[in-house]
């Protein structure tokens, strides 16, 4: 027995005054109505109505049940009405995970737009670099860069994200520019930890260059300030990099060898009944940054 759909006929019973009356208004017919009633007098244990060929009257149990339920389905509707409000009105918290040095550069000025599009959007932002579970960690979204794997998340595009090998010239005067892979043995490297070396490039970096002279970090804005400080050379995305590459403090190594492009996706878990408040900031994030991105703007 469904109790809330059982409680529902009861009420609307009362309230009509009759069974036909109550299944004209439920759009049920009027044998399943009392069947319905019949199916929560026997849960209950005792009898609600009593029944004359001209009317209905509760009994004694029957008026403190139907106050009760009555408020019940009242509180019951309210909820969902709430809850039909936020759907259709982007409201509530919104929890993110991102990239640290993706969001510290370039998440600001998004979510600023963003809260001004919807006010009634709180948004929690935790930055981490790992690839957090967005289910088990209570995440609405994540924003990742990388390649998409098959995963049951849903994940959708949103900017692509080129990598450039770089070094800062005061580095390359010092210690030669590689015109090759090859050249790159006799070269420090600063390496991010997080990063995937399946392309050529990055085996070359993460195998043939002088590891002990280098540097492992889990952060792209500390290997960007050591590359520029002449400590070796540093594989980053352009969103980071740009602006070394653009004033000159970073020169681009190599392109001829750079990496397939990466993107930015915003990943969350169900396609089907979408919170409104993830469909918003998903449309809302994608094509913001431009196509190309803002952040390849840069001459170099």
């Amino acid at each position: 027995m469904d109790r809330f759909t059982a409680m529902r006929a009861f009420v609307t019973v009362v309230a009509e005054g009759s069974f036909t009356r109550a299944s004209e208004r439920l759009g049920i017919s009027t044998q399943l109505v009392s069947k319905y009633v019949g199916q929560l007098e026997g849960h209950l244990g005792v009898r609600l109505l009593n029944r004359t060929t001209r009317q209905l009257h509760l009994t004694e149990a029957g008026t403190a049940y139907h106050l009760r339920a009555r408020q019940l389905l009242e509180e019951l509707e309210a909820v969902e009405g709430q809850l039909s409000n936020w759907q259709h009105q982007a409201r509530g918290r919104l929890r993110i995970s991102a990239p640290v040095s993706f969001a510290a550069l370039h998440l600001g000025p998004l979510l600023a737009d963003f809260q001004q599009t919807y006010p009634g959007i709180e948004i929690d932002l935790q930055l981490n670099d790992r690839k957090v579970d967005i289910v088990d960690e209570g995440f609405d979204i994540a924003l990742r860069i990388g390649r998409l794997q098959s995963s049951s998340l849903v994940a959708k595009r949103i900017a692509p994200v080129r990598m450039v090998l770089c070094a800062s010239p005061a580095y390359l005067a010092a210690r030669g520019t590689p015109d090759s892979l090859a050249a790159l043995k006799a070269h420090r490297f600063l390496r991010y930890s997080y990063m995937d070396e399946s392309e050529p490039l990055l085996k070359w970096l993460a195998s043939e260059t002088d590891e002990q002279a280098g540097l492992v970090t889990n952060n792209g804005d500390v290997l960007t300030r050591l590359a520029e400080a002449d400590a070796g050379l540093v594989l980053q995305p352009t969103f980071i990099v740009g602006p070394a590459i653009e004033a000159g403090r970073l020169r681009v190594l190599l392109p001829e060898h750079e990496p397939e492009p990466l993107a930015l996706y915003a990943v969350y878990a169900h396609r089907r009944m979408l919170a409104t408040k993830v469909r918003a900031f998903v449309d809302f994030i994608a094509g913001y940054f431009g196509d190309p991105p803002y952040w390849d703007a840069f001459r170099g």
